[in-house]
């Protein structure tokens, strides 16, 4: 029997183990240069915006925000982005669903994901994102690891790129277990840029991180719609059968040969 055993690992999609996502906060007019970086390169973006804050002359239009950011994903910040840890409850829920309202009218799509404000949040409020239509948080801080999140409503990035940005780059593509899946995720605000000029220091990264073959470049709500997807795959004891309950392929490794499950689909492995 323990001969009959196989080694089945989840991969993302195309079979790889590694996964490079990026996450940009405040809707800044900044965000056009870096949306031209990310494109030329391959790489994916999550903007995180405030749909309140719109009349700054710095910040993206709404008229704007759908062509801008396509390709990539529109994510809530709060309408006004308060410090929502000492904000009423209530409001922080108004905050977070007005914003999602917005968004969505401009973007033509739910919007699912959001990132703290100033990094402020309660457990009180982690536990009431998921009724307002929240899949997924980002908070501040650095990881400097590329593990994936125990939890995705306080979801750590691997670093700012003002923080080890090449290093952490330089580390991530070097791993090649793929037994292993890996994450890196670079948060900021493109504002910063050319405040401490070094537009220089994204496009050296990109450069070097984007079109790498063994990488899979996702947003933030991808890799939470493809994880819960792998999540859901339904294994015989045996496992020597596999279904797919949801509409999205997913990829696994069977000793060692990649194997596509399509959605809805049961396949032989």
């Amino acid at each position: 029997m323990i001969n009959q055993l196989k080694r089945i690992y989840t991969c993302f999609p195309g079979g790889k183990h590694k996964v490079l996502t990026m996450s940009y906060d405040d809707g800044k007019i900044e965000d056009r240069k870096l949306i031209k970086i990310f494109n030329q390169y391959g790489i994916k973006g999550t903007f995180h915006l405030n749909s309140g804050l719109i009349e700054d002359e710095n910040r993206i239009k709404p008229e704007e925000w759908k062509e801008l950011y396509r390709g990539h994903e529109i994510s809530c910040h709060t309408v006004l982005h308060p410090t929502i840890a000492r904000s009423p409850l209530p409001q922080v829920a108004l905050q977070v669903l007005e914003d999602r309202r917005a968004l969505e009218k401009a973007a033509g799509c739910p919007v699912r994901g959001m990132s703290y404000p100033n990094g402020s949040y309660t457990q009180e409020i982690v536990d009431m994102l998921p009724g307002l239509g929240i899949e997924y948080c980002r908070v501040v801080g650095s990881t400097d690891d590329f593990n994936m999140p125990e939890n995705y409503l306080t979801w750590k990035s691997t670093c700012h790129h003002n923080h080890n940005l090449l290093e952490n780059g330089k580390r991530f593509i070097a791993l090649n277990k793929t037994q292993y899946l890996y994450l890196m995720y670079v948060w900021g605000h493109s504002y910063e840029f050319p405040r401490d000029d070094n537009w220089g220091l994204m496009e050296e990264f990109c450069r070097m991180a984007g079109q790498r073959e063994d990488t899979w470049y996702a947003t933030n709500i991808e890799i939470v719609d493809y994880m819960n997807a792998a999540a859901a795959l339904k294994y015989t004891v045996d496992g020597d059968l596999v279904y797919n309950p949801s509409a999205k392929a997913v990829w696994i490794s069977v000793d060692g040969t990649i194997v596509k499950v399509p959605g809805g689909g049961q396949i032989m492995i």
